[in-house]
């Protein structure tokens, strides 16, 4: 991250600007609305070396000189990361920072806080624009922040009716998909849009004639034509010759006498190949190496690797600005960076690749000169046959590495012609496997497009539905649904397909909390997929059975069919699974029943498995997933960075129910039990969305949630008012857990309705729990839980003593170290002395488990107890206060040189939970990069 602009052109502020007349008369009428208090935003978009930047500069001087203040930001990859960087340094730094910088710092790297950083910076703002009109500048958009990305199209939108005026710029080509999904955003509120494009041959000339100090002949003319209108291109080709003496100046005209120069490196394009991984830029090379556009398979052949081995490098060349595709082949940008790529390699090497790619047979790997792409639109025989080798290709890797296979089902997609039979089935074999590697939003148009385009058989139109379906589960159980019965309904499917679509439809209908009709619908499935033979509907089937079984509060049986699906699944390959991963339900069940350990490891190998594989979407359930079992554990900050690491994955088309009733729940309840009111009231807000979803297991959710926080705020008749609909809803749907999200949460929910004077539904509760208890008689919790329920209702010091007994066989940390304080408190009233041991041990508890707030509730009852106790540092390491133990050995491994994915195969952990544990050590300990952390350490460790 840099402050200030960074320009693309070597040009000083003294050169003038040329070609750009249009632009500069556009962001000078912007300039104008800006004065007359009208603010907007403007995007200046263009190609690498385009000039993006310079237009940008001159922007800010042509508002200074009218008296605007401006602020300017700039991301650089090659800086260290900061999230929020680019944007909090340009409106922080400079001549005029914007006031309250400290805070807006500390907000920005604080995690959890990120609603109150969007409005502490827009009051900023908003105060600042007050005092008269602002310019703030943002470029290189491309190498921003997730953070960055959201805080800038977020207050640009809602400070549109405030005299500041926008101006980004932004990299044309492909962008990482946030910044795309930025672009779009800023697009609808109507930002307006500037093009920059190569400049016209006068331009040229004159800025030929600015560069050498006098008028170019021909000879010179045409060296500079082979910029192509690109002024950084330009300025890097022609600025060394005058000093080297190539160029020669005679009576005021500038000329070439010994011909045009030789081919030479460039800056830009060393800048660029610097910034590829190795194995981008050898493939970069190599293709330089062999000259004209050249094909993938010679490229692999070339370097001794299959076509699938290269789809990372060729990706990574094409977002560089360095390659792009023409026709089947890869060609250079421009001629120029060929020509600089080249002569960095040394003479004998260019020439044995060019041999070699000379000397390859025809049959092997197409030549650089040889036919043509095929024509758009048609495919022949042989497009229709490699098209059918790589669907073959991508079913192969579609279990083990779904990134290649997607690549391979998208290429296969490009052979076959728009009206090709095959094509339906093509997109259906996609869709999954771009949603299973983080592309969900791009997943969905293509299906989306596919219906939308008509004309699909039934057959073709149910695989792309149940396709939708699949990939709607994680983020809108409703839509899941609607795909689901959609296709189920088609006329004339197959049995399986409309097996799979009724199984499908279960699942959703499970998810969303509609029980009766999930175990309606799977019973008629079930009759489907049995006359099918169709095991992956028998494997999603055992699944919704075990859901049901769930709903009826028969968690033995329940966790005996999540057993059965998880290994039905596993047989069968996780690609063939509609409902991706079984294991997931297996490892929650698993912690439910009383298996924490079990559960943890199964997610932890998930993890690590899908993370090896590139399944993006796998890995962030897996982290949703664990972060549940976390916090009913009591690990609160594992707790809190699972669902951290959960909630950075982008390309997800919308808020997530799955994490709605995960990440956001978790995210709150962590909050709450930390006392950290300011992220509590942010998540409060998104339970009230929750509230108005679709689907009844989000409401009820968002309920509980919303009860919750209303309790935090000492407002018990408000809780008890925010459960209505859920405790009055009708038996068959109703959670099983009546309001509750976690069995374990009973007397919670019980001391909420007491305070309320909500006696019925107490006593409501707490019949549920012991219905659990003996429905379930071997699980020991959920007789902890009816025990400490009971005993709170009938205020029954007995039954609270014996669920403490219960609950110290339980992995329920927090339950139980609630269980002692409420016995300790009923033992307080008239054997003070007595209570104190139970407060203690609660009190060690809650420090273990990071439980802040509660702790302070301990204490002061050991106060009135008459005894005094220090709040503790939960997890802390001795030598390292600030920062909790799983932040104390990433940081360790960190300052060891470990990478990221390194740490976290050390510590059986996932790279974004290492990312995230890192992230707040950074913040903690106030440093900005690994190398400085590093210092740290080593300083910290010599006990100086």
């Amino acid at each position: 991250m840099t402050t200030g602009t960074v320009r693309e052109e070597l040009d000083g502020p003294g050169t003038p600007l040329r070609g750009r007349d249009k632009e500069r008369a556009f962001i000078e009428a912007r300039l104008d609305a800006l004065d007359r208090g009208e603010g907007g935003i403007v995007r200046v978009e263009g190609p690498a070396g385009i000039g993006r930047s310079r237009m940008l500069a001159e922007a800010a001087a042509a508002a200074r000189r009218r008296g605007t203040r401006v602020f300017e930001g700039a991301a650089d990859p090659d800086e260290p990361f900061v999230p929020l960087g680019p944007l909090l340094e340009g409106v922080l730094a400079g001549e005029e920072p914007l006031s309250g910088g400290q805070r807006l710092r500390d907000l920005a790297t604080t995690p959890g806080r990120r609603f109150w950083l969007l409005q502490e910076m827009g009051d900023r703002l908003r105060e600042a624009a007050r005092r008269g009109p602002l310019l703030v500048v943002l470029d290189d958009l491309q190498w921003c922040d997730d953070l960055t990305l959201l805080t800038f199209h977020t207050l640009a939108a809602g400070l549109s009716s405030h005299p500041i005026l926008w101006l980004v710029a932004v990299r044309s080509g492909s962008v990482p998909s946030g910044v795309r999904t930025t672009l779009d955003r800023i697009r609808q509120v109507g930002a307006h849009e500037l093009l920059l494009g190569a400049l016209g041959d006068r331009a040229t000339a004159r800025i030929t004639e600015d560069i050498l100090g006098a008028l170019p002949d021909p000879d010179v003319l045409r060296l500079a034509h082979r910029a192509e209108g690109v002024p950084q291109l330009l300025v890097e080709l022609l600025g060394p010759l005058r000093e080297e003496g190539v160029v020669t100046i005679e009576n005021g005209t500038a000329g070439l006498p010994a011909g045009p120069p030789a081919p030479r490196g460039l800056p830009s394009v060393a800048r660029r190949l610097d910034q590829l991984s190795a194995e981008a830029r050898e493939l970069v090379r190599t293709a330089a190496a062999v000259g004209g556009p050249v094909t993938v398979a010679l490229l692999a052949e070339l370097l001794g690797r299959s076509p699938a081995a290269l789809i990372t490098a060729v990706r990574e060349s094409l977002d560089a600005d360095l390659l792009a595709e023409s026709g089947d082949r890869l060609a250079f940008r421009h001629d120029l960076i060929r020509e600089a790529v080249e002569a960095g390699l040394p003479l004998p090497l260019r020439q044995a690749l060019r041999r070699q790619a000379a000397g390859l047979p025809p049959g092997s790997a197409a030549s650089p000169t040889d036919r043509p792409g095929p024509s758009a639109g048609a495919a022949g025989a042989g497009d229709a046959a490699q098209a059918d080798l790589l669907r073959t290709a991508a079913a192969e890797l579609a279990a083990t590495a779904p990134g290649p296979a997607a690549e391979r089902s998208l290429k296969a997609l490009e052979l076959f012609a728009a009206d090709a039979q095959e094509r339906p089935r093509v997109i259906a074999e996609t869709i999954p496997l771009l949603w299973q590697t983080g592309r969900a939003a791009q997943a969905r148009e293509l299906g989306s497009s596919a219906l939308a385009a008509g004309g699909l058989a039934p057959e073709d139109e149910a695989r792309i539905r149940l396709a939708l379906a699949r990939l709607a589960v994680p983020f809108d159980f409703s839509e899941a649904v609607r795909q689901a019965r959609a296709g189920a309904a088609l006329p004339g499917i197959s049995v399986t397909a409309r097996g799979r679509m009724l199984a499908m439809l279960a699942v959703g209908l499970s998810m969303s909390g509609e029980h009766a009709a999930a175990e309606q619908v799977a019973a008629e499935a079930w009759e489907t997929a049995a006359a099918a033979g169709d095991r992956t509907a028998e494997a999603t089937l055992t699944t919704v059975r075990s859901a049901v079984a769930f709903h009826r509060m028969d968690l033995t049986e329940a966790f005996r069919q999540a057993e059965r699906s998880a290994a039905l699944a596993d047989a069968l390959g996780v690609s063939t699974s509609l409902w991706v991963p079984e294991a997931l339900w297996h490892a929650l069940l698993s912690h439910t029943t009383g298996r924490t350990a079990e559960a943890l490891a199964a997610a932890e190998e998930g993890i690590r498995i899908t993370s090896e594989q590139g399944r993006t979407a796998a890995t962030r359930m897996w982290l949703m997933t664990r972060s549940r079992i976390h916090l009913e554990a009591g690990r609160l900050t594992e707790a809190r960075a699972d669902a951290e690491a959960a909630s950075e994955a982008t390309g997800d088309p919308g808020p997530g129910n799955l994490a709605d009733v995960t990440v956001r729940y978790v995210m709150m309840r962590v909050a709450l039990h930390t006392g950290d009111g300011r992220t509590a009231r942010a998540y409060a807000a998104e339970a009230r969305r929750m509230r108005s979803d679709g689907a009844p297991v989000v409401r009820h959710f968002g309920s509980w949630m919303l009860a919750l926080m209303a309790d935090f705020e000492g407002r018990p008749d408000r809780a008890m008012a925010e459960l209505d609909e859920v405790m009055t809803s009708p038996a068959a749907d109703r959670p099983a857990y009546a309001g509750l999200v976690d069995p374990a949460d009973a007397p919670v929910l019980v001391r909420l309705a007491l305070r309320a004077g909500a006696h019925e539904r107490a006593a409501q509760t707490v019949a549920q729990a012991e219905r659990r208890a003996v429905l379930n008689p071997e699980l020991t919790f959920l007789a902890a839980t009816a025990a400490h329920a009971r005993g709170l209702l009938d205020n029954d010091l007995g039954l609270l003593l014996r669920a403490v007994r219960l609950y110290e066989d339980c992995p329920r940390v927090l339950a139980r170290a609630s269980a002692l304080e409420d016995a300790g408190r009923k033992l307080a009233a008239t054997r003070r002395s007595e209570a104190v041991p139970y407060f203690e041990t609660a009190l060690a508890l809650h420090a273990r488990a990071g439980a802040e707030r509660d702790g302070a509730r301990v204490r002061r009852r050991l106060r009135a107890a008459g005894v005094r106790r220090r709040p503790a540092q939960a997890g802390r390491d001795g030598e390292w206060p600030e920062l909790t133990a799983a932040e104390t050995r990433v940081v360790r491994l960190v300052a060891q040189g470990l990478t990221n994915r390194q740490v976290a195969e050390q510590l059986s952990l996932s790279p974004h939970t290492v990312g995230s544990h890192l992230r707040r050590a950074f913040t903690k300990l106030d440093v900005t990069s690994r190398a400085e952390l590093t210092r740290l350490v080593k300083h910290r460790d010599s006990g100086e």
